[in-house]
Order: structure tokens, then C-alpha cells, then sequence
């Protein structure tokens, strides 16, 4: 079985099972978080120079940033898109 994908934006995608919380990157302890996560190598910038909008974290301890709103990551989680965009029941 295909673990499935989730979508974060620009042709990115992350494993979903791996995906521990996607948050807004507003706060101090978020931009303290990207901070440390980048001076140990373990963010990922996949906002292809866009405003960050979401923070995802992995089970790995890894930081990924995301142009996409958390909701819309969050939503396309729950839905079960696959790394095209597409629903689990559609077929194309």
C-alpha cells in the first residue's frame, strides 16, 4: 500500500501519516521554533518565496513551511487528497 500525500502547495508534498500539527506561524514560539529548526537543518522551506502562512511539523522533528493557509492543509488532511489534488474517490 502507497503511504498517501498531502499537498502543501507548488507542487509539494509531505507524507500525511508523518504529520504531527500544522499551525499558523503568528506567535513567538513558532518563529523561536523555525529558528532552532533551521540553525539544526531541519526546515524545509516549500513556500517557493511566498509569505509563510503555514507550519507543519513532522514526526521526524522536521519544520516545513508552507504559502498555503493551515486550513487548507488542514482541510486537504481530512479530505484525503492525494498528491495531484484529487480526492480519494475520484477517478481521472
Amino acid at each position: 500500500m502507497e503511504p498517501r500525500l498531502l499537498n502543501i502547495g507548488y507542487g509539494h508534498v509531505v507524507v500525511a501519516s508523518r504529520v504531527v500539527a500544522i499551525l499558523t506561524p503568528g506567535s513567538a514560539p513558532l518563529k523561536r521554533l523555525r529558528d532552532e529548526a533551521k540553525k539544526s537543518s531541519r526546515l524545509i522551506d516549500a513556500t517557493q518565496g511566498k509569505k509563510t502562512r503555514s507550519i507543519i511539523i513532522t514526526d521526524s522533528n522536521h519544520v516545513i513551511l508552507s504559502a498555503f493557509l493551515a486550513e487548507t492543509i488542514a482541510h486537504r488532511y481530512l479530505a484525503g487528497e492525494d498528491h495531484r489534488g484529487r480526492g480519494k474517490h475520484e477517478n481521472r
